[in-house]
C-alpha cells in the first residue's frame, strides 16, 4: 500500500512536470516565430535568401525550442512507465488479497 502510495504521488509530481515542460516549451516556440519572422522582414534579398537568414538567425532558439521538445516527451514517457507500475501494483495488490482469502 505504501507502493502505491508513493507512486501516485510520483504521477502528481510528474503531471505539474509535464505542465511546467509544456509552458515552456510553448513559450520557446512562440520565441522562435518571432525571431524568425523579425529576421525574414529585416532581411533583404530574395524570398529563399531571407528565410535562409531568419532561419540561421535562430539557430540557437530553435535548438532550445528541440531540447524543450524532448524534455516534455521525456515527461510524458516517465509518467507512462509511472502509471504501468501503479497498474502492477494494484494487481499484486489483488492477487495477495485473493491468495489471503484462501
Amino acid at each position: 500500500m505504501e507502493e502505491l502510495q508513493r507512486l501516485v504521488s510520483l504521477s502528481e509530481k510528474g503531471n505539474n512536470a509535464l505542465y511546467d515542460a509544456e509552458v515552456k516549451l510553448a513559450e520557446l516556440e512562440n520565441k522562435l516565430d518571432l525571431t524568425e519572422n523579425k529576421a525574414f522582414v529585416r532581411n533583404s534579398g530574395s524570398v529563399a535568401e531571407r528565410t535562409a537568414l531568419a532561419r540561421l538567425e535562430a539557430a540557437e532558439i530553435r535548438f532550445e525550442r528541440d531540447v524543450a521538445k524532448a524534455e516534455v516527451n521525456r515527461v510524458k514517457a516517465k509518467i507512462k512507465s509511472v502509471e504501468q507500475a501503479i497498474m502492477a501494483t494494484q494487481t499484486m495488490a489483488k492477487l495477495t488479497e485473493l491468495e489471503a482469502r484462501l
